[in-house]
C-alpha cells in the first residue's frame, strides 16, 4: 500500500530529478495512479507496457521507469530508507534548516526580527551621503521599501523574497538581452502554471502562499478591549445584552425590539492609536444612518474617536441594468481608508454588509503599518461576520514567497541571477523554491558601500585608509540605512496622493532616475557605480503651498 511519503517521493523525481514543472508532474502522477503505480518502487518493477498505458508515450515511459529503477539503487548503496530520518544536525545548523517556512527552534516573530533592516532618516547626514553599488542591489532596495506601502499585510521575510524575485527576473531579462543567456525562462516555460501572482515595480512574479504563517509587527492585539469596544475579542456586540434578557425576571414581558448584531474585530494598539472595525448585514443603503446611530448608541466612545470611516457594497438592485456590486465608502478623515476597505471587500466577495472602522490617533504618525493594522481589524470583523452567516471565505493578505523558478528548472541558487548566493533552499512543498529572505538580506549587506576617499584614490592613500572588517560591516549596514532612510521619506510623501498601483508604477521611474550610470552593454554587467542619496529625495513630492 502506498504511503504519503512514496507520494511526496514521487513528486520530488519528476520536478527536481526530471525537471518537470509541477502541474505536469502532477498530472502524470495522477494518470499513474489510476493504473495503480503509485511509488517509485512499483513503478520500477511494473511491466514496461503498464507505465506506457499511463504515460502513452513509449520513450518517456521507458525514461521514467529507468529514472525509478536507478532512484532504487541508489537507496540500496546507501542502505537507508526513503522518508528514514537522518541523523539530527547540529545545533548551529538547525536555526538555517531552509526546508521550513520559518527557521527551527524560532517563531514567527522572532524569525522577522532576525531579518530586521536598518533604517536612518536623517535627512542632513541623507542629503551629505554617496553611496557605491551596482544596479541589482538597488532594485532590491527599492522592492523591499516600496512593499511596506503596496503590501503592507506581508511580513518583513515576504517583502525580501518578493523582492528578490523581481530582481532575479529582471536581471535574467538583462541576461538575455545581453547574450549571456538564451531561450525561454522558466516563467515562459510554464514552471510557474498555476501559482497566484502578484506586480511589484511592474513585473508579475509568480507567488506561493504561507499558509497559516501568522505574524504582526509591535502592535499589540486585544490589550484594551475594554476600552474601545465594551468587548475582549472578536465577537458580538449584543451578547451582553441578550446575557441580560435571558437573567431578567422580567423576561416574560413582550419582547423589545432585536438590536443589531455587529461583529467586532479584536482592538489593536500600536503607538497609542488603536483601531477597531465592525461588519453588520447591510439590506440597502437607506439603512447605513440607523445602524451606524445605533451602534454609537450603544457604543458611546466612539463619539470620542479621531476617525470612524466606513464602506458599504450591496448586490445590484432588481431591475437594474448593471451586474456591478454598489459601493460606496467614507474616510471621515483616515486618507485611502474607505477604499482599503472596499478593496478588502472586493477580494472575499463581500457583498450586503457593512464595515466600520474606528480609529484613535495617539499623536505618532504610523507610516505603512497603518495600512497593515486597519487590513487586520477589518479583514477580522469580516471574518467573523461570515461565520456568524454562514457564508464560506477565502481572505486575502496571505503571507507569501516569491517563488524561485529558474532555480526550480535548472538547479539553480536560490538567490537567482543576482544573489551571489550558493545556498539551495526549498519550501515545505516539495519540488517549489523559493527566494530566501536570509540570502536578499545578505545581499543588500554585503553590495553596498560609502563612497569615499579610499574608492578612488592611489593604492597607497587607500592602503593608509585600512579598515577592519568589523568597520566595514558597520559602514554598509550605515550606508544601507541611509539608502532605505531616503527611499521611506520619497514613498512616505506620495502615500497618500497616490494609490497603491499607481505608487507601484512610478517606482520603476524613480529607480531609473537615481541608478548608477555604467557602461552600456556587456562591460557594464555587474559594474558599480555612485548613487546620491539627495536625489531620491529630491523625488519627493513638492510641498502644498
Amino acid at each position: 500500500m502506498a504511503t504519503p511519503q512514496d507520494l511526496q517521493d514521487l513528486i520530488r523525481l519528476f520536478t527536481v530529478g526530471r525537471k518537470i514543472p509541477m502541474m505536469q508532474a502532477m498530472a502524470q502522477i495522477k494518470a499513474l495512479q489510476a493504473v495503480e503505480l503509485r511509488s517509485i518502487k512499483q513503478i520500477a518493477e511494473s511491466a514496461l507496457e503498464t507505465v506506457q498505458s499511463a504515460i502513452k508515450d513509449e520513450k518517456t515511459a521507458k525514461s521514467l521507469q529507468n529514472a525509478c529503477k536507478a532512484a532504487l539503487k541508489r537507496e540500496a548503496s546507501s542502505g537507508t530508507k526513503r522518508g528514514a530520518p537522518s541523523s539530527p544536525a547540529h545545533p548551529a545548523k538547525r536555526a538555517k534548516n531552509a526546508f521550513m517556512n520559518v527557521p527551527v527552534e524560532m517563531t514567527p516573530q522572532e524569525f522577522e526580527s532576525s531579518l530586521e533592516l536598518p533604517i536612518i532618516m536623517d535627512e542632513d547626514k541623507i542629503r551629505q551621503t554617496v553611496v557605491e553599488m551596482n544596479r541589482a542591489p538597488l532594485v532590491l532596495a527599492f522592492a523591499v521599501e516600496l512593499l511596506r506601502y503596496t503590501m503592507p499585510e506581508q511580513p518583513p521575510s515576504s517583502r525580501l523574497s518578493l523582492a528578490q524575485a523581481v530582481v532575479s527576473a529582471n536581471s535574467r531579462s538583462k541576461a538575455v538581452s545581453l547574450g549571456f543567456q538564451k531561450g525561454p525562462s522558466a516563467d515562459e516555460e510554464g514552471w510557474g502554471e498555476g501559482q497566484p501572482r502578484v506586480k511589484v515595480m511592474g513585473r508579475e512574479v509568480a507567488v506561493l502562499k504561507r499558509g497559516g504563517y501568522e505574524w504582526k509587527g509591535e502592535e499589540n492585539v486585544g490589550g484594551d478591549a475594554a476600552a474601545t469596544s465594551g468587548g475582549s475579542a472578536v465577537t458580538t456586540e449584543s451578547a451582553s445584552a441578550e446575557k441580560a434578557q435571558t437573567q431578567s425576571p422580567l423576561s416574560v414581558a413582550a419582547p423589545a425590539t432585536p438590536k443589531p448584531v455587529w461583529a467586532t474585530s479584536a482592538p489593536i494598539s500600536l503607538k497609542d492609536s488603536k483601531f477597531i472595525a465592525r461588519a453588520i448585514h447591510l439590506s440597502s443603503p437607506s439603512e447605513r444612518g440607523t445602524l451606524m446611530k445605533s451602534l454609537f448608541n450603544a457604543q458611546p466612545q466612539l463619539r470620542s474617536a479621531s476617525h470612524n470611516a466606513w464602506a458599504y457594497r450591496l448586490r445590484p438592485s432588481e431591475g437594474s441594468m448593471s451586474n456591478r456590486p454598489r459601493e460606496e465608502s467614507f474616510d471621515d478623515g483616515e486618507t485611502g481608508c474607505g477604499d482599503l476597505m472596499l478593496r478588502i471587500m472586493r477580494e472575499i466577495n463581500a457583498v450586503d454588509t457593512l464595515v466600520v472602522l474606528t480609529r484613535w490617533f495617539g499623536g505618532t504618525m504610523l507610516g505603512p503599518d497603518r495600512w497593515r493594522l486597519m487590513r487586520n481589524v477589518v479583514t477580522s470583523a469580516l471574518t467573523e461576520q461570515f461565520r456568524k452567516s454562514g457564508a464560506e471565505v477565502s481572505l486575502g493578505g496571505e503571507a507569501v514567497w516569491g517563488l524561485d523558478l529558474e532555480a526550480a528548472k535548472n538547479k539553480a541558487t536560490v538567490g537567482g541571477y543576482g544573489s551571489g548566493t550558493k545556498l539551495h533552499a526549498t519550501t515545505g512543498v516539495v519540488g517549489m523554491q523559493i527566494h530566501r529572505p536570509e540570502a536578499a538580506r545578505g545581499y543588500l549587506l554585503k553590495s553596498i558601500a560609502m563612497k569615499d576617499e579610499a574608492t578612488s584614490s592611489s593604492p597607497a592613500r587607500r592602503k593608509s585608509m585600512h579598515k577592519t572588517h568589523k568597520m566595514r560591516e558597520a559602514e554598509r549596514e550605515e550606508a544601507l540605512g541611509l539608502l532605505l532612510g531616503a527611499l521611506r521619506m520619497l514613498f512616505d510623501s506620495w502615500a497618500d496622493d497616490l494609490d497603491t498601483a499607481e505608487l507601484d508604477r512610478r517606482a520603476w521611474g524613480w529607480y531609473c532616475a537615481v541608478r548608477p550610470d555604467v557602461e552600456n552593454g556587456v562591460a557594464g554587467w555587474g559594474s558599480k557605480g555612485a548613487v546620491r542619496l539627495d536625489s531620491i529625495l529630491d523625488l519627493r513630492r513638492p510641498e502644498r503651498k
